[in-house]
């Protein structure tokens, strides 16, 4: 095993050769129709090609474009043969390097298994996947993690103070990383709080979204990367996505030859046992490869000799001139926002299912007020809340145009009530936020009717041969999923549920009076149980209402059951009798 994660040697130009082989050994195998050199896509404008990153230090970058391990894979491939990109069949056996502890292996699996299904166009391979978790953590410091996926110590990255690193002030009062004066990036994949509060995934399905477990940030990654379609089979997508992680090509080209390496073959260690870096990013310049100097390089004239010894202090910030001879950094528009304005959004109020009637708009502006036109503004949904913006995502990234205003995507509601945040920040610099509020009300009907004719009369003691059929709208429309609760009321003065008369029958075939529950299908309509009714005549009302106020009785008949025909009785039967008359000469005689 290689020496203790962190420990500090340096392999100089032989790691930047290896790596250059590598990404050209990528790009022969890639489509043919762009270079590993070319930027495609979004690559231009949210991830640029630089070996220093930008100036923030956070454009757009899933770490903060915090230091990162640069020790490559063995000249030599792993052996015998190639890994499945899909997850499945047999891994290869062969280097040490080639191993992957298991769990984290499994975690990188399940995650690309994951986006194949959600995002089949970006064609994310596990492999990226575990490049990068090679290049940020060492797969979470040789897999040191339980069997749940979570380090059993907390991974972070440096503070990023502005002292040889990048500068972020503390976005999670410290509850991931432990310092509520700046941020570090978190995790074995590296995540800054402020992208893992809009990118955290629960990868595990335990309810958590946690940077710490691997199953989570393996995942979180995945959508990190796939967020803008880039596809990874071309090397345009490839590069685009791998540089918006940490924006610096020196990255993209190792964590590209662990990507090639891992394709050619790798085989599962246990847990622990998976070796360690060796060399990290911020070692071989005093400071870390992403970000720049804080003071400009001082020029040297031909006949003078460098100290050979750098100052052990830089000046905590630049000098107010710029040296002869150098250029000075070019100013884009970001650097000139001071703050964002709302430009009147409307209250943000949607029924559940719908899209919001209105669009959220900021605008960036200087400290004068001046408009900024081509920045970015990041929307972020926050909150406990389903809502997702047009397209299934939570967060999203637009350009002010040249009125400096950025436009959010439509809001869609999900099936949660209740209040979330969208908040708007600029991408690349450390403005104030502007949070705007929304709520997701209820679905709801403002009217019923009914439909058909069917008379609804029965007999006592029958059932009724037709059932209820209604249908629910709101401002005209068909409004779908509504609840609603029907009962069979005393009166039209009196809303209580009648103890006779009408009735529907529960799984057991008892009387019940008040059905809740029911629900408005996709069409608006609700189709009530059959009725029956007892023995009692007479007229009695049925009561539906639902979520939103809409109300409907209907009248229902129960007719007395038909008195029984008397049978008639036959007549009595006679017994034959002598009966006796007159003789002629008045005498009686009888039969004989």
């Amino acid at each position: 095993m290689s020496a203790h994660f962190g420990s500090r040697l340096r392999k100089g130009a032989v790691n930047t050769t290896v790596a250059a082989l590598a990404v050209a050994a990528l790009a022969a195998s890639q489509a043919p129709d762009v270079t590993a050199g070319g930027a495609g896509g979004r690559a231009a404008a949210d991830a640029p090609s630089s070996d220093t990153g930008s100036a923030a230090g956070t454009d757009d970058s899933a770490t903060g474009n915090s230091p990162y391990y640069t020790d490559l894979p063995p000249l030599n491939s792993p052996a015998p043969a190639p890994s499945q990109s899909t997850g499945t069949g047999p891994v290869a056996t062969g280097d040490t390097e080639a191993g992957i502890p298991a769990t984290v292996l499994d975690a990188y699996k399940k995650a690309a298994a994951s986006l194949a299904g959600s995002k089949p166009g970006c064609n994310l391979p596990w492999e990226l996947l575990a490049a990068i978790g090679k290049v940020e953590s060492g797969h979470a410091r040789g897999g040191n993690v339980d069997a749940d996926g979570k380090t059993r110590s907390a991974i972070l990255g440096p503070v990023l103070n502005g002292n040889g690193f990048a500068n972020i002030s503390d976005t999670d009062d410290g509850a991931f990383d432990g310092d509520t004066t700046h941020d570090r990036a978190v995790g074995p994949m590296q995540f800054i709080p402020s992208t893992w509060e809009w990118a955290g995934r629960d990868g595990n399905g335990d309810g958590a979204k946690d940077p710490n477990n691997i199953y989570d940030a393996a995942l979180a990654a995945g959508h990190y990367l796939c967020r803008f379609s880039w596809d990874m089979s071309t090397d345009a997508g490839l590069r685009s996505a791998i540089l918006s992680y940490n924006n610096s090509t020196d990255y993209y080209n190792t964590v590209v030859s662990w990507l090639e390496y891992y394709r050619k073959g790798t085989h599962e260690v246990p847990d622990g046992t998976g070796t360690l870096p060796d060399s990290r990013s911020d070692e071989n310049s005093g400071g870390p490869a992403t970000t720049p100097p804080s003071t400009p390089p001082r020029t040297t004239p031909p006949s003078t000799t460098p100290p050979t010894t750098p100052p052990s202090t830089p000046p905590a910030t630049p000098p107010a001139t710029t040296p002869p001879g150098t250029t000075p950094p070019a100013t884009t528009p970001t650097d000139t926002v001071h703050h964002l304005e709302d430009v009147g959004t409307a209250k943000l109020t949607a029924m559940a299912g719908d899209t919001f009637g209105d669009r959220i708009g900021t605008r960036t502006e200087t400290k004068a007020g001046t408009a900024v036109a081509k920045v970015r503004v990041r929307f972020t949904i926050v909150g406990d809340t389903d809502a997702t913006f047009t397209g299934g995502e939570s967060v999203a990234t637009v350009i002010t145009d040249s009125r400096g205003i950025a436009t959010a995507p439509a809001l869609r509601a999900g099936e949660k009530t209740g209040a979330f945040t969208v908040r708007a920040t600029v991408v690349g610099r450390t403005v104030a936020a502007v949070n705007y509020s929304a709520t997701v009300t209820a679905r709801a009907a403002d009217a019923l009717a009914r439909t058909g004719s069917a008379s609804l009369t029965c007999v006592a003691g029958g059932e009724f041969a037709d059932q209820v059929e209604l249908k629910a709208s709101y401002k005209g429309a068909v409004a779908d999923g509504v609840a609603a609760t029907a009962t069979l009321v005393k009166s039209s003065t009196d809303p209580t549920a009648n103890d006779k008369g009408p009735f529907f029958k529960d799984a057991a075939g008892n009387p019940v009076r008040t059905l809740t529950g029911l629900r408005t299908d996709a069409n608006g309509l609700l189709t009530l149980p059959k009725l029956y009714a007892d023995d009692t005549a007479g007229t009695f009302l049925l009561r539906v209402t639902t979520e939103g106020g809409a109300t409907l009785t209907v009248e229902l008949t129960v007719t007395a059951a038909p008195s029984p025909t008397p049978t008639p009785s036959d007549p009595p039967s006679e017994t034959p009798a002598e009966s006796a008359s007159p003789s002629p000469s008045g005498s009686t005689t009888t039969g004989s």
